[in-house]
């Protein structure tokens, strides 16, 4: 049912992620544990990442509704404790250019809109249920990785500022080296204001715990190994209990898997993204980098570098790439990684990484997020596909659905960009030879 090797969807095993040691445990009573029994509720939402947490608090805070969270693994097992922690926008594989032209200026703007207002949720979310997720820096940067890239980046700050309105700065390579930082893959950035860096299993962990105080059910190692409909009631099956409820929210993203849910994960493409962290850098270390910056950034590639320094003086250097999620390609990609880290930023060739570790980012062929309603069946919502932006978009996107489901919004509100199935994908099957065309494409554009 899957075309990565069944090792990536071992809910029993850990990520290997530096953010794992790095994270309290949550508190007692939080994660109830596997589902036992019979048991019902009103709204079932499969996956406990911050799509399904946050779906789940906001019903429970603001809409009292009697709600449960499953999930395969540990509570935020997936993505949300495994991305880079890059709290920015916008969730999309579409230019600026693309946006406008396929939806219009007005539909373009709302949905830019919706996303500086997901980051601004994480921040508040973050404040008002006391959530420790280590916030770092006042904005985000786009790197140029060669001159004629930084071309992309002018016409991108002119539709932030002018179309879009948003506080954006541009930054030639010089200012950039005095006082960001400097490498071999520099050449300016475009600074935005809008976002910050997070620990990201600290978020989602108190997004569990804040979900849980106000009154939702949330049960971990419960993984749905069936689910049929009787009459108006679903029911979901796992190793242990059964549960059933009037409503269903899937929130798997790039681990949603065909056995359970065949028509949306014909539409989504899973794509794998890695990690390797260093040990903590000295300050000499730092300085001979140029490094100043608490800034996350990104590179203008499209298999893009992305990467931040951690509050210990730790690196976080990530990258996409491997079609096959084994063990020994795993291996492979980390040794890859420490090469180009060291070849970007050649002061820190000898610099030992300490941790490696890879997830899903879920795409699709709209390259938009998808937040709706399963076309058979009104009472089976969804929302994912955030392409490897979602740690705002996701907790927004999980609050839009309990504004739907709690009554208080309706689609329309949604901006068009988000709104609705994507379109399926031809062959599904083949989606691993799309994907390595696209890759192997990307690596001869970004040379």
């Amino acid at each position: 049912m899957t075309w990565y090797h069944e090792g990536m969807y071992d809910a029993g095993a850990p990520a290997g992620s530096f953010w794992e040691d790095d994270t309290p445990p949550l508190p007692p009573g939080v994660d109830l544990g596997p589902l036992t029994g019979d048991a019902s509720c009103d709204v079932a939402v499969v996956g406990g990442g911050y799509t399904g947490l946050s779906a789940a608090f906001h019903l429970a805070r603001d809409h009292q509704v009697d709600v449960r969270v499953l999930e395969s693994g540990p509570l935020g097992w997936g993505a949300s404790g495994r991305n880079g922690g890059f709290c920015t926008f916008p969730p999309t594989g579409l230019t600026l250019t693309q946006l406008l032209r396929r939806y219009g200026e007005g539909e373009a703007r709302r949905f830019i809109a919706s996303q500086v207002e997901a980051v601004e949720l994480v921040r508040s979310l973050s404040l008002d249920e006391g959530i420790d997720l280590r916030p770092q820096g006042d904005g985000t940067l786009h790197v140029a990785h060669s001159p004629d890239r930084f071309r992309d980046l002018e016409e991108e700050a002119a539709l932030l500022s002018g179309t879009f309105g948003l506080p954006v700065q541009l930054m030639r390579r010089e200012e950039v080296a005095e006082t960001e930082y400097d490498s071999t893959e520099q050449f300016g950035a475009l600074l935005n204001r809008t976002g910050f860096g997070i620990q990201p299993l600290r978020f989602a962990r108190g997004l569990a715990a804040a979900a849980a105080r106000h009154g939702a059910k949330l049960h971990g190692s419960s993984k749905v190994s069936a689910w049929e409909k009787e009459g108006a009631a679903h029911r979901l099956v796992t190793a242990s209990g059964t549960l059933r409820a009037r409503r269903v929210v899937v929130a798997t993203n790039g681990f949603t898997r065909g056995d359970l849910q065949k028509p949306l994960a014909d539409r989504l493409v899973p794509v794998l993204s890695n990690i390797v962290v260093t040990r903590p850098l000295t300050g000499d270390e730092r300085a001979a980098q140029g490094w100043r910056t608490e800034r996350p950034c990104a590179n203008t590639r499209r298999l893009l570098f992305y990467y931040r320094m951690l509050p210990d003086g730790r690196f976080l250097f990530g990258a996409r790439g491997d079609l096959t999620g084994t063990l020994a390609d795993g291996l492979r990609m980390r040794a890859v990684m420490e090469r180009r880290l060291g070849e970007v930023f050649p002061h820190w060739r000898d610099v030992p990484t300490t941790h490696y570790w890879r997830g899903f980012v879920c795409m699709n062929a709209r390259l938009t997020p998808a937040i709706g309603q399963m076309p058979d069946d009104s009472s089976v919502y969804f929302a994912l596909a955030y392409h490897g932006d979602g740690v705002s978009a996701a907790p927004w996107a999980g609050r839009v659905i309990a504004q739907l489901l709690g009554g208080t919004a309706s689609f329309r509100d949604i901006p068009a960009a988000l709104r609705g199935i994507p379109p399926r994908i031809p062959f599904p099957a083949l989606r691993r030879w799309y994907l390595g065309a696209a890759l192997g494409y990307y690596r001869l554009r970004d040379n």
